[in-house]
């Protein structure tokens, strides 16, 4: 199972599931009527006194059945004797769990699912503290910030980017970075006449990779506050960031730099197909690079080759890069054992190594970044943290537009739009969209 497709399947609900779990979790009810008032797991005083037996749900299918998981708890055990873990591993999680909420059976500790509205998180999970007191230590606070409680946490962050083969971009005579989309179209069409890799795989048969493009919203401006100009701007208007996006996407496929036939595409063959040189470049985040650098290993590939670039943009010269949480742990307002349950989230993110295990950015401020993204280091490129107070608008938003930049489906028609699989002008298509998206806005009064 592939933790990111669970996870950006989280952020790319079709719009008939939004609509379902609109129904289920109308005005917040549960099946026992969650309180709307909040409880607070505290963290523990002294980790040896904190007992009970507490059920983890958990996207991370792959990592139950190989034993990592297992493997945690274990550890976990030697800090908190008294606190018996048990995973409960879902592979369809965002709507197994959305199910599992109109009950008071939801675990006790849970990824906090898509469905749930930000404003509503007191109603289904304990607070875990104050964001003035938690974002002096971690990352990510104000994601799940409702009236200054902190309501989940995550236990590791990623920043989206170019995975790219070293050795085949070399080859095309390509070492320094694209600065522009001009200069990016221009390393790919060297590395077509150059080499025989496919410049740029799209993974448009798997459609949630498209919804990658989403994600360099804050990457174009170097702005923190990229989120509030999603809710209260155009986002494609003459400088919108998703614009910059999907005029890049287009060119790409326009000008035949991608696969030959995009429906086609295999996202699992896709990983030694970029490692052993047969693909140059995709478009995805820094989460994806432990993946792909095992992949090279199994197929006898160089893990070195694989490479990591930040979206060609800059801004006074300067690059950034966005980083952005994975999913986000809660305590359940209902377990009878919120104590052990916060030891867990708390342990999972500061000690566990979850986050070092797969090569991402520690939720922990004081954390190095991961040897991944050294180079974005050594070049000066600014990691930033978006403001998402207006996150939850941005989400209102798209459901009312129904354009849908957390899902794969105009993205999709701009592939076959700029393949010639479907008739139409790109500016009209981009304009349509920012047209239905900024009246929607009148209409949820962000």
């Amino acid at each position: 199972m592939n933790h990111r497709r669970n996870l950006r399947n989280r952020r790319t609900l079709a719009r008939t599931g939004t609509l379902l779990a609109a129904a289920l979790l109308a005005a917040g009810c549960t099946g026992s009527g969650a309180s709307s008032k909040g409880a607070d797991a505290k963290a523990a005083d002294d980790p040896s006194q904190v007992s009970g037996s507490i059920t983890v749900l958990t996207h991370r299918t792959d990592l139950v059945q190989d034993g990592t998981m297992k493997k945690y708890a274990d550890t976990f055990g030697k800090t908190y004797p008294k606190v018996k873990v048990k995973f409960d591993a879902i592979t369809d999680y965002e709507e197994e769990v959305k199910i599992r909420m109109n009950t008071e059976n939801y675990g006790d500790v849970l990824m906090i699912p898509s469905v749930i509205k930000k404003n509503d998180y007191p109603k289904f999970f304990a607070s875990l503290g104050t964001q003035q007191e938690l974002s002096k230590k971690y990352r990510f606070t104000d994601f799940t910030t409702v009236d200054g409680k902190v309501y989940g946490q995550s236990p590791m962050g990623a920043t989206p980017g170019f995975l790219y083969n070293k050795r085949i971009w070399a080859e095309a005579g390509v070492t320094a970075w694209p600065t522009t989309s001009e200069e990016f179209l221009t390393a790919l069409k060297a590395i077509k006449s150059k080499t025989d890799a496919i410049p740029y795989y799209t993974n448009f048969a798997a459609q949630w990779p498209l919804t990658q493009w989403t994600y360099i919203n804050g990457s174009v401006s170097c702005d923190t506050g990229a989120t509030a100009k999603l809710a209260e701007g155009n986002p494609w208007g003459e400088d919108g960031e998703l614009r910059v996006g999907d005029r890049l996407l287009y060119d790409i496929v326009n000008q035949g730099l991608i696969e030959k036939d995009p429906a086609t595409t295999n996202w699992e063959g896709s990983k030694p197909q970029l490692a052993k040189g047969e693909i140059a470049t995709a478009w995805l985040g820094s989460w994806a690079v432990i993946q792909f650098r095992q992949a090279a290993q199994k197929a006898g590939a160089d893990p070195d080759d694989i490479g990591f670039m930040p979206f060609p943009a800059r801004v006074d010269g300067k690059a950034c890069a966005t980083a952005t949480p994975d999913y986000n742990q809660a305590v359940n307002i209902h377990s009878e054992h919120k104590e052990a349950a916060r030891a867990w989230i708390d342990w999972f993110t500061d000690k566990s190594g979850y986050a070092a295990d797969n090569l991402s950015i520690s939720t922990l401020k004081d954390a190095p970044l991961p040897e991944v993204l050294k180079p974005y280091e050594e070049q000066g490129v600014e990691l930033i943290e978006l403001d998402d107070a207006k996150g939850g608008a941005v989400k209102d938003i798209d459901s009312a537009s129904e354009v849908g930049i957390y899902a794969p489906e105009y993205r999709q028609d701009l592939v076959d739009l700029a393949r010639g699989a479907k008739d139409g002008d790109v500016d009209d298509f981009l304009d349509d969209l920012g047209k239905r998206w900024t009246e929607a806005q009148k209409t949820v009064g962000s």
